[in-house]
């Protein structure tokens, strides 16, 4: 597990074209720095899994805007300010495939579960159904999905051991522990980093096993973001 030095070298050898899961609800627990650090990078032609498509001009909205996505899976992918994928789309410039929320925390969760697939009635009988096997079980009609993995996970979490142990704060915890679990390489953003033993391995929520790169990002405005979860 490495302590990155800084977010540059968090997330060095992200390669164009890559699956890219980003935590957040919106702006909670979105790893803002982390996804600047991307943009300065240069990959792009990405596949983004996220709940939403971007907020605003920033994290995540940027990153559609400069049109370094290729394709999005989100849950909500229009909101009143996600301008820069509503230009995009409208323009055939970016790809979209919706996935109903509780869908696309399932799906994420049954990859680093080692989950094959599962039965949903989550989206039968409607457009998100085509193409897909349904079944009917004990008298309700499900449909078949499949996880959902990526080749990078872009999370944030409020605080890291040596080890990689992580513990979030409140709302902004979300989609971060599955989404861990489910990249080939976990890259974490915190508040601070501490010594092994410092955290209570009864309030560790993702462990260090799932985590591949930690940086400390105390700034002003990472703390500033957090406050939308409370």
């Amino acid at each position: 597990m490495l302590i990155a030095e800084d977010v540059r070298e968090a997330v060095d050898g992200i390669p164009d074209g890559a699956t890219v899961m980003i935590g957040g609800f919106g702006s909670a627990g979105q790893p803002v720095e982390l996804i600047d650090a991307l943009i300065e990078q240069g990959a792009s032609d990405l596949t983004v899994i996220s709940n939403n498509a971007g907020n605003g001009d920033v994290g995540l909205a940027q990153l559609v805007a400069l049109g370094r996505i290729r394709k999005m899976v989100c849950s909500f992918p229009r909101q009143k300010d996600s301008w820069h994928f509503d230009e995009r789309y409208r323009a055939g410039e970016i790809e979209l495939e919706v996935v109903p929320q509780g869908n696309l925390a399932e799906r994420i969760r049954a990859a680093g579960a080692g989950i094959g697939a599962f039965f949903t009635p989550t989206g039968y009988g409607t457009l998100l159904a085509e193409g897909k096997e349904t079944r009917e079980i004990g008298g309700r009609s499900y449909v078949l999905e499949y996880p959902i993995q990526a080749d990078v996970a872009l999370v944030k979490a409020l605080r890291a051991d040596r080890s990689g142990n992580l513990v979030y704060r409140k709302t902004a915890r979300n989609f971060g522990p599955i989404m861990a679990a489910a990249a080939a390489t976990a890259i974490v953003q915190v508040r601070e980093v501490v010594e092994v033993g410092a955290i209570d391995p009864e309030t560790v929520v993702t462990p260090g096993i799932y985590v591949d790169r930690v940086v400390a990002v105390p700034s002003a405005e990472s703390r500033a973001t957090e406050e939308v979860a409370q």
